[in-house]
């Protein structure tokens, strides 16, 4: 297979209040995805479904992630996801808790042999 990258793309998203790591996470997604309107697999002559889609998110505790949660919200493709160490937890001033932030980087890759 010749895997190649096609597109790259950032987002982030947060959790205010309830301290929700794959809340965060999704968000980032979806920032990430809502700012791509470019038809990649049409432009290259695949379907949808053969966009070989690799996610990373980072969050300050990767282990409070859902990453089968985060792979729903993928409309086609073939998503992968690995979640690090990153993001922010910024704490609240009242000591109440704190606000989580992730980051997460979308690449969008074919295998360009199969045209």
């Amino acid at each position: 297979m010749a895997k190649t990258r096609v597109l790259v793309e950032f987002g982030m998203g947060t959790s205010l209040r309830r301290q929700d790591y794959t809340e965060a996470a999704l968000r980032a997604i979806k920032d990430a995805l809502w700012h791509n309107s470019v038809n990649m697999a049409e432009l290259f002559g695949f379907q949808k479904e053969a966009m070989i889609i690799d996610a990373e998110i980072g969050v300050a505790q990767p282990d409070k992630v859902d990453v089968e949660a985060l792979k729903a919200v993928f409309p086609y493709g073939r998503p992968s996801i690995q979640v690090n160490q990153g993001g922010l937890d910024i704490e609240k001033p009242d000591a109440q808790g704190h606000t989580v932030i992730a980051n997460a980087a979308i690449i969008v890759s074919f295998d360009m042999e199969a045209v």
